[in-house]
């Protein structure tokens, strides 16, 4: 009998997760407000990091600024807004980055000197103090290795 019925059961339970229930363990992705990806979706979720690392040695290497993979280009599309319909900044949860990256427990240090948000929204992060501080890390570890003879 429990031959029969183990069959059944997994194809009851197969029918309900293709049926679209999406399982509340996953993050909530915010929708994209432009057209999909030429590439696809699935594309661009695995190869977006390897696609902007390559583009930013375009720029800041040879200073070619008319580039697929950048940063402006992503905020054409995945911008955020919060219930008032304020744009949101990479310091909130619900940043589009944030939604993937905080569940993968990634660390993104983009936004220590890139805007978070398109052009022309009030960002209130000061990069200038993260730049700074960031300076004075490395010259603390300049020093650091400078004492040690090295």
């Amino acid at each position: 009998m429990v031959r029969l019925l183990l069959p059944l059961v997994l194809m009851l339970a197969a029918g309900m997760s293709a049926a679209g229930d999406r399982s509340s363990l996953w993050p909530d992705v915010p929708k994209a407000t432009g057209a999909p990806h030429a590439e696809g979706n699935a594309y661009w979720r695995k190869h977006h990091m390897e696609m902007m690392r390559h583009d930013r040695d375009l720029t800041m290497r040879d200073g070619d600024r008319m580039i697929a993979a950048s940063l402006k280009g992503c905020f054409d599309c995945h911008t955020v807004t919060d219930e008032t319909g304020a744009t949101v900044t990479y310091a909130s949860e619900k940043h589009f980055c944030r939604s993937c990256h905080d569940f993968a427990a990634v660390k993104v240090d983009c936004f220590m000197c890139h805007r978070s948000t398109p052009d022309g929204v009030d960002e209130t992060v000061d990069h200038a103090a993260l730049t700074d501080r960031r300076a004075g890390d490395i010259l603390a570890y300049l020093r650091a290795i400078g004492e040690g003879g090295e």
